[in-house]
């Protein structure tokens, strides 16, 4: 998306984005009274490009920095050729379902394995870290340190000796550089040293006056060979005092206070170019930041991250749980009354979004933009068979839809790179995504054939760029995506073949997602339930665009013949969703992945209304799955459970993701929330913190079929509340949700671009002024709110379907105008 187009939508959605500035709220910090021992107790700031952890040692504070360009390796692609001449056979194996011999040989023939000298995508990786010492700082009283979501600025303070000390850490939106503020509360007691260190191997580090500067090159990885040169510039400003470089490090004596000032930047420009020059652009960032000055730089952060942050505002009451430190909470919360522990986790994910994903920048990855680790787990690059996909769940609903902007970029880069896969390894058309890129935009398989055979990463990728334009309503944008979604649909057009029993449009061969099948746990298969929702969704969303757009039909026309032929979404003998085409799931399967249930979450093709023989056998899939898990596969399970409209279990999934891991309170090492908040798969991924956020989310308003659906999953433990500043597609803002003896208060919506609001509610409702509101009839004429019908499913004989359970409901049509504000309450009809 060129600049000026960024621009021109950043407007548009300021018009109804952007809210009153909210008054701060007292509780939405994160609070400690010990310092962080580990990683996962350091408390993360960031301004999308530059990240830290913070972790606020009295006598040696540790910042430990990222940028978010500095990754192993350079430019390349990890395309084999030689895949393409075994696809038949492959495809023959699968037909005759010899399943282990046609996955064996995607493994041995198909794979651009690192013996056959391909990589398998680079790691995200740190520069290093500031350490600052503090002689005789050891045993601190009055310990405390907090990171404040209201402002976006970390805290810590003690005292020695009757001396307070304070340190204020923030990555300053609109300055381009990490800020750290050293005080004490007597003249000429503040005396510290600083250096920095590295965990790369190609560093050299030197201090000069009142700077020290860290340069580096990122390193070599499956014999790729590391080419992004890094910088890291500090540069220290005292008030009063002296101050002096000591061989690599900068001594500060007698200061009242100090600013320190650092500043990261690489050589990368784009996927395909790293011929930057990383010192003039950290020398440039520093100076421009030292010419604002802190006082500036500090205003200038807090009301950009306030313009993202204050959009949205929730209070489920609090209890006196808000008065112990937060991992106490956490360690606590399943078993206490702490609403607004819940409402603080809520916040944390949109947090840490406006702290890892900025316009114009890279899209936050598997750990958002903090990393201390050379070779992290996964590399913390992007696994694109959901957790990518998961940490932009938040962005459209939450109010933060401009950032969802470095996705929607990544998408447009890696349909460029994935036309070469494409032909190279299938010879097909448009354009493939597996599951794993990088900032290079690899699309290649990796690793090996039973998670990396999935070539169907393109049609979930298009998924986001069509929920983005039916929040927005768009249609410049929609016109700049098409091309994009249309090489996805073509891709899939050219990959599927008939299979050979009754002739249905495959994906063959692929897998659902990490997950095997008995009895041999192979996962390499056909006509799996996830990549037939996917096709359906994205020819679907095509086929609408087409029209809207008044283009290409003669295409749509064929993804319409194309879509006639995909297989229908099975049940099977347990009343279950079936996951692969044939009856092969175990009720005992608990795997972390819950691909089939795509069509419930993100999608749309699963509905109580619409398909309520899948909306049960998707709930009892589910059921058979269990609750426990995965961080992020717990925060993917609230979304769901949301969308079943069940608020109670919703809320018993968020329990067991708020459960204290890998800390000093507890033994327990699972899959949960760590003392510093961040989601613990574990290892730490933050695609649980997002997924929990949207879950929440879609428990107070949801969407996605049909109408506006208000408190569709309220909780009973949350009897009484509000939120504010939550979007549903066709451009509306629900501005105010207010709630007491679970049900509806007060309620206004805005409309943004005008068209017909339908609502939906389990209460009768009116006007503010008490005029009655028009039932609505038939279908939503907002095209925005269209959708496909979902074919009827096959169901095995051997089912037991219940109804869907969910509670009847009141539906409205009411004839918005752009600009306006509406105002709802319940009808004297409850009464």
């Amino acid at each position: 998306m060129c600049r000026n187009a960024i621009l021109l939508l950043c407007a548009l959605l300021s018009v109804y984005s952007c809210q009153k500035p909210a008054q701060e709220d007292a509780h939405l910090k994160l609070w400690y009274n010990q310092p962080a021992s580990k990683w996962v107790e350091a408390l993360p700031i960031g301004n999308g490009r530059l990240g830290a952890m913070v972790f606020g040692t009295p006598a040696q504070e540790r910042l430990q920095l990222n940028e978010e360009t500095v990754w192993a390796g350079q430019p390349n692609n990890n395309n084999y050729a030689e895949a393409k001449q075994y696809l038949p056979k492959v495809r023959e194996l699968l037909f005759q379902h010899k399943w282990k011999e046609a996955q064996d040989l995607v493994n041995e023939k198909m794979f651009p394995t690192t013996a056959k000298g391909f990589n398998q995508g680079m790691p995200y990786q740190p520069v290093g870290d500031l350490n600052i010492a503090f002689a005789g700082h050891e045993n601190p009283e009055n310990y405390y340190r907090e990171l404040n979501l209201n402002n976006a600025l970390t805290t810590t303070r003690y005292t020695i000796d009757n001396v307070e000390y304070t340190r204020e850490s923030f990555a300053a939106f609109g300055g381009d550089v990490i800020i750290v503020k050293l005080t004490a509360s007597q003249p000429g007691k503040l005396n510290f040293s600083a250096w920095l260190t590295s965990p790369q191997e190609k560093t050299e580090c030197s201090a000069a006056g009142d700077e020290v500067v860290l340069k580096g090159i990122t390193g070599d990885h499956e014999g790729l060979e590391g080419k992004v040169k890094f910088t890291a510039e500090v540069k220290i400003v005292p008030e009063k005092g002296t101050v002096a470089a000591n061989d690599s490090a900068i001594v500060v004596s007698d200061a009242n206070s100090a600013t320190i000032y650092i500043s990261m930047a690489s050589n990368f420009v784009h996927y395909n170019d790293v011929s930057g020059d990383e010192n003039a652009k950290a020398k440039n960032f520093l100076e421009t930041a030292l010419a604002k000055g802190y006082d500036k730089l500090k205003s200038d952060h807090i009301a950009q991250y306030q313009k993202y942050f204050n959009r949205v505002s929730i209070d489920l009451g609090t209890t006196d749980s808000v008065k112990k430190p937060t991992d106490v909470r956490i360690l606590e919360f399943a078993k206490s009354n702490d609403p607004q522990l819940a409402a603080l986790y809520f916040q944390f994910g949109r947090y840490l979004l406006i702290s890892s994903s900025q316009p114009g920048g890279q899209p936050a990855t598997l750990q958002g933009i903090w990393n201390d680790m050379i070779t992290p787990p996964w590399d913390s690059k992007y696994t694109t068979n959901i957790n990518a996909e998961m940490n932009y769940w938040p962005a459209e609903v939450t109010n933060l839809a401009e950032l969802h902007e470095p996705f929607i970029k990544m998408v447009k880069e890696v349909a460029q790179t994935g036309v070469a896969t494409a032909e190279t390894m299938y010879g097909a058309r448009g354009w493939v995504m597996h599951h794993n890129t990088d900032i290079w935009r690899v699309t290649a398989p990796v690793d090996y054939a039973e998670p990396g055979m999935w070539p169907s990463g393109e049609a979930w990728f298009s998924e986001h760029l069509w929920e983005r334009y039916l929040y927005s309503g768009d249609k410049t944008y929609l016109a700049e995506v098409y091309p994009t979604m249309k090489g996805a649909a073509q891709f899939m057009l050219d990959f599927m073949v008939p299979e050979p029993e009754n002739g249905y449009l495959v994906m063959a061969p692929s897998n659902s997602p990490e997950n095997g099948f008995p009895p041999e746990g192979v996962t390499n298969s056909y006509g799996i339930a996830m990549d037939i929702e996917l096709a359906f969704e994205l020819f679907s969303n095509v086929i609408e665009a087409s029209e809207t757009l008044g283009i290409d039909h003669d295409f749509a026309d064929s993804l319409k013949t194309a879509r006639d032929k995909l297989p229908p979404l099975k049940i099977g003998q347990y009343g279950q969703l079936q996951e692969w085409f044939f009856d092969w799931d175990n009720p005992e399967d608990h795997h972390r992945h819950v691909s089939p249930l795509y069509a419930l979450y993100p999608s749309y093709m699963i509905s109580p209304y619409r398909t309520p023989e899948l909306f049960d056998a998707a709930r009892n899939f589910l059921n058979y799955r269990g609750d426990p898990a995965t961080g992020w596969s717990m925060g993917w399970k609230v979304c769901l459970w949301a969308r079943f409209q069940d608020g109670n279990r919703a809320y018993k999934l968020i329990t067991d993701q708020i459960k204290l891991s890998d800390s000093q309170l507890t033994d327990f090492n699972g899959g949960g929330t760590y003392p510093n908040m961040f989601d613990a798969h574990p290892p730490f991924q933050i695609d649980g913190n997002f997924g929990c956020t949207a879950g929440i989310a879609e428990m107070f308003m949801q969407s996605h079929d049909g109408a506006v659906h208000i408190l569709p999953a309220l909780p009973d433990v949350w009897a009484a509340g509000s939120v504010k500043g939550l979007r549903a597609r066709g451009g509306f803002l629900v501005e105010d949700i207010e709630w007491e003896n679970g049900e509806i208060k007060t309620l206004k919506i805005k409309s943004t671009i005008g068209g017909n609001l339908r609502l939906r509610s389990y209460w009768a409702l009116a006007a503010a002024n008490g005029n009655k509101l028009q039932p609505a009839e038939g279908t939503n004429s907002n095209p925005l709110f269209s959708l496909p019908e979902t074919p009827k499913p096959l169901i095995s004989e051997k089912a037991q379907l219940k109804e869907t359970g969910v509670k009847p409901v009141f539906e409205y049509d009411v004839a918005t105008e752009t600009g306006r504000e509406y105002e709802f309450k319940i009808s004297s009809e409850n009464l």
